[in-house]
C-alpha cells in the first residue's frame, strides 16, 4: 500500500493523479484532514482515511498497512512545523513502512534566511536518523509561488519588492511527476536527492520582463527597501508574521540560496520540465 499525505493540496492531489497512473488504485491511501474533500478518490477506488499531523493518534489508522509512506511537509510555520512532520514520520515508521518519502526543499539548510529552510533540514535530519529506507525530495522552489509577487504588477505596471535574487521555479505538476516516480519505482531516488528544479533561473527583473512580452504592456520592476516593504504590507492587511515570513524569501533570494539548477528532475521524468513562461502565462490569463 502507498499511502500519501496531505492529498487534497495542490502538490498531494496532483502525486496521486500521477501514481495512479502507474499502480492500481487498490494499492494507494491517502491520509487526510478532511476526507470529504477526497470523495472524487475514493470514487476512483483509492483508501481515503482521515489523519492529522497535530493529532498523531489518528495517523495509526490512516497509515495502517503502508508500504511506502509520501509525507507533504505539514503547511505550518515555525517549530510547529517540525513537530508535525516528526510525528508523522514517526507515524509510518511504527507503522511498518519500508520506506518513508517527504517533500524537502531545494534549499534546506540550518543556515538559511528562509524559515521553512530550517524546518526541512530539520526534518530531513530527523529521517536519517532512522533504521529505514527514506527519500527527501528536494523540490524546486515552487513557481506558482510567483502569483503572489506579481498579482499587483499585472494591475499597476509595476512589480514592487525588496532585492531578490535568481530563483529555479519549478512547477508543481513536474515534481509531482516525479514524487509518483520514485514512489513506483523503487531506486529511482533514495536519500537526500539532489536540487529537483526546472533549468532555468530568473529574477524579479526577467520575470518582469517575460510579462511585459506575455502581456504586452510594460511591466517596471520596482526594488523596495525591506523595511518600506514590510511597512506597507503590514498597512494593506498582510499581517506582520506573515511579511517577516515573505521578506525571509527575498534576503534568501539575493544571498544566492535558490540559485541552483540540476539536471536530476529532466532526467527523472523524461522530459523538459515547465519553462517559467508557461507558468505565467497561466497566472496572467487568470488575472
Amino acid at each position: 500500500m502507498f499511502v500519501i499525505t496531505g492529498a487534497t493540496g495542490q502538490l498531494g492531489s496532483q502525486i496521486v493523479d500521477r501514481l495512479l497512473e502507474r499502480v492500481p488504485a487498490d494499492t494507494v491511501g491517502v491520509s487526510v484532514r478532511d476526507t470529504g474533500k477526497a470523495a472524487s478518490l475514493a470514487e476512483r477506488g483509492v483508501r481515503v482515511r482521515a489523519g492529522d499531523f497535530t493529532d498523531p493518534a489518528t495517523l495509526e489508522h490512516s497509515f495502517e498497512g503502508a508500504h511506502q509512506v509520501l509525507i507533504v511537509s505539514a503547511a505550518i510555520r515555525g517549530g510547529e512545523a517540525v513537530t508535525a512532520n516528526r510525528a508523522a514520520i514517526d507515524a509510518a515508521h511504527a507503522a511498518g513502512a519500508k520506506r518513508i518519502l517527504y517533500t524537502s526543499h531545494q534549499a534546506a539548510s540550518r543556515e538559511s534566511l528562509f524559515s521553512p529552510q530550517l524546518t526541512h533540514a530539520a526534518t530531513e535530519e530527523y529521517l536519517a536518523g532512522l533504521d529505514v529506507p527514506f527519500t527527501a525530495l528536494r523540490n524546486g522552489f515552487y513557481a506558482s509561488t510567483l502569483s503572489f509577487a506579481i498579482g499587483a504588477a499585472l494591475e499597476t505596471g509595476q512589480l514592487v519588492a525588496p532585492a531578490d535574487g535568481p530563483v529555479s521555479w519549478t512547477a508543481h505538476a513536474d515534481l509531482a511527476e516525479a514524487a509518483a516516480i520514485a514512489l513506483a519505482e523503487d531506486g529511482a531516488l533514495d536519500g537526500i536527492t539532489p536540487a529537483l528544479t526546472a533549468p532555468e533561473m530568473l529574477d524579479l527583473e526577467a520575470v518582469a520582463g517575460v510579462l511585459t512580452d506575455i502581456t504586452g504592456r510594460t511591466i517596471r520592476r520596482i526594488v523596495a527597501d525591506d523595511d518600506q516593504w514590510r511597512a506597507a504590507a503590514i498597512e494593506r492587511g498582510m499581517p506582520a508574521a506573515a511579511a517577516d515570513f515573505t521578506l525571509g524569501m527575498y534576503r534568501a533570494a539575493r544571498r544566492g540560496e535558490f540559485a541552483v539548477t540540476d539536471p536530476t528532475l529532466e532526467t527523472l521524468i523524461g522530459h523538459r520540465p515547465r519553462s517559467v513562461r508557461s507558468v505565467l502565462e497561466a497566472i496572467a490569463s487568470q488575472a
